[in-house]
C-alpha cells in the first residue's frame, strides 16, 4: 500500500523530529492518524524519507525517521514557465499541473490583456497560495523536488532575465512548433486569458523567442501548458 506523503519545510535527517504546526495539524486533526502509523516525507532535496508516527497529539506530532532513499529523478530537461496570470481557478490549474509534468519553476506573468492585478500584500498572498499548490502537486504525483513559484513580475522584466537553451512563445496564428536540437533548458512563455498582443509577441522575439503554436486550435490559458510541456517532455525530458 503506498504511504502518505508530505512534504516537510526542514531538514529532515534519520532519528526523530517534530513537523511543523500546518502538517501535525493535518495528520492528527484531518486524517486522524495514530501512533504507529507509517508515512513517508520529503524535504525538496530529492531524497525521501519512510518514518513512523511516535506521538500524535492535537497540537504536536513527533516521527521516527529509520530510512531514507534517493527520490524519483528528476526531468533532464529543466523548464522555466512563463505563465500569463489569469483569474482563481485557472492560474491554480496551470500550476497544479505544471507541477506534475516536471516544471523546474513558474513565474507568473503580468501583461496588458490580464485581467488581475495583484500589488503589495495581495501578491505575496497569491504567491504563497501557489507555492502551496505546487507542494501538494508533488506530494500527490511523487516527485522529491519543489518547483519554485516566484513572484509576479511584468513581461518586459521577464524577457530580460529569462535564460535557457531554447525559448517558445505560444501564439496561435505562428509557424507549428517543430523540433529544435535537444535543449538543456527551456522556457516557454503562455499568454493570459485574453493572449498576448502582437506587440508583446514581437517583443519576446527581440528577446530570442521563437513563435510557435501547438496544432490547429487556439487553446485556453490553463490548457496550454499542459500540452506545452507534455510535447516537450515526449520531445526532449523524461516522456
Amino acid at each position: 500500500m503506498r504511504l502518505s506523503r508530505f512534504f516537510i519545510d526542514a531538514t529532515l535527517s534519520i532519528g526523530e523530529h517534530e513537523l511543523p504546526e500546518a502538517q501535525a495539524h493535518y495528520i492528527g486533526r484531518v486524517l486522524r492518524m495514530a501512533e504507529g502509523d507509517a508515512v513517508q516525507l520529503f524535504d525538496g532535496s530529492g531524497t525521501e524519507f519512510r518514518a513512523t508516527l511516535v506521538e500524535v497529539g492535537k497540537k504536536r506530532v513527533r516521527v521516527q525517521v529509520a530510512e531514507s532513499f534517493a527520490g524519483l529523478p528528476e526531468s533532464p530537461l529543466q523548464i522555466h514557465l512563463g505563465q500569463g496570470l489569469s483569474r482563481g481557478e485557472r492560474m491554480d490549474w496551470a500550476i497544479q499541473k505544471a507541477t506534475e509534468l516536471g516544471v523546474t519553476q513558474i513565474t507568473p506573468i503580468v501583461s496588458e490583456r490580464c485581467e488581475v492585478r495583484l500589488k503589495d500584500e495581495r501578491a505575496e498572498k497569491r504567491q504563497a497560495h501557489w507555492q502551496q499548490i505546487a507542494i501538494s502537486a508533488c506530494e500527490q504525483c511523487g516527485r522529491s523536488v519543489v518547483p519554485v513559484v516566484n513572484p509576479p513580475v511584468t513581461l518586459a522584466d521577464w524577457l530580460k532575465h529569462t535564460e535557457a537553451d531554447l525559448k517558445l512563445v505560444l501564439h496561435p496564428v505562428a509557424e507549428p512548433l517543430v523540433s529544435h536540437e535537444k535543449p538543456a533548458t527551456l522556457a516557454f512563455l503562455i499568454g493570459p486569458e485574453g493572449g498576448l498582443n502582437d506587440a508583446e509577441v514581437d517583443q519576446a522575439q527581440d528577446a530570442g523567442f521563437h513563435a510557435a503554436r501547438l496544432g490547429p486550435r487556439v487553446l485556453r490559458t490553463e490548457t496550454a501548458p499542459v500540452v506545452a510541456l507534455s510535447v516537450a517532455q515526449q520531445l526532449w525530458g523524461d516522456f
